[in-house]
């Protein structure tokens, strides 16, 4: 069994998607993490990955793709593109991942990761992830992989297409997983599990 088969296995208690535990047992998370924390890469726990950013947790992780319900053809917004693990894993599950990242050092090897392993249906962009890319909208699911404050930025919300599901650290005092549905007419929200991310920054105008 691989480490990463391993870590699935340790993840099923929590985690009732098989297609997630599928995608988690699929990439090796050591790919995506600096050379000297790689005897940690399948404990249960955010490593630092440079630029003030982290690797979230493999539980975290699961979770948040378990709340997106992904199918094969779904087109997906990944907000704050860090390591490239958690857009690895969107890419085995939906059907075409943009994902957007501020620091350019941490998209290009987020990159080289991720096409080092085969996958061909992400898309990496260099921008304000709180802006979303409304040129590629709307989105069937968006995943904000960094705590967006108060609230979930307009422009995010805007890109969220008919049936669409976003998930996102929200929360100032306080994050919780906040799970946003577009349904008829109108959002959604419901509010999940403590966690806890580094901020969503905004680049200035």
């Amino acid at each position: 069994m691989t480490e990463a088969s391993r870590l699935a296995e340790y993840l099923r208690p929590a985690i009732r998607s098989e297609r997630v535990l599928g995608a988690i047992a699929s990439v090796p998370r050591d790919r995506f993490v600096p050379v000297g924390a790689r005897n940690q890469a399948y404990e249960n726990v955010a490593l630092p990955i440079g630029s003030g950013q982290t690797i979230s947790q493999p539980l975290v992780v699961a979770r948040m793709l378990e709340l997106l319900e992904l199918r094969d053809s779904d087109r997906v917004l990944d907000v704050g593109t860090g390591s490239g693990y958690h857009a690895a894993l969107l890419a085995l599950l939906a059907g075409e991942v943009w994902t957007i990242e501020r620091h350019e050092s941490l998209s290009s090897e987020a990159e080289l990761a991720i096409r080092g392993l085969g996958i061909d249906n992400v898309s990496f962009i260099v921008g304000d992830g709180s802006r979303g890319l409304p040129e590629h909208g709307p989105f069937d699911a968006i995943n904000v992989a960094a705590a967006t404050g108060a609230s979930v930025p307009q422009a995010l919300e805007d890109q969220l297409g008919p049936g669409g599901r976003l998930v996102a650290p929200v929360g100032i005092d306080g994050q919780h997983l906040t799970l946003i549905r577009r349904g008829e007419g109108r959002l959604e929200a419901t509010t999940l599990e403590p966690v806890r991310f580094v901020p969503l920054i905004m680049q200035d105008d």
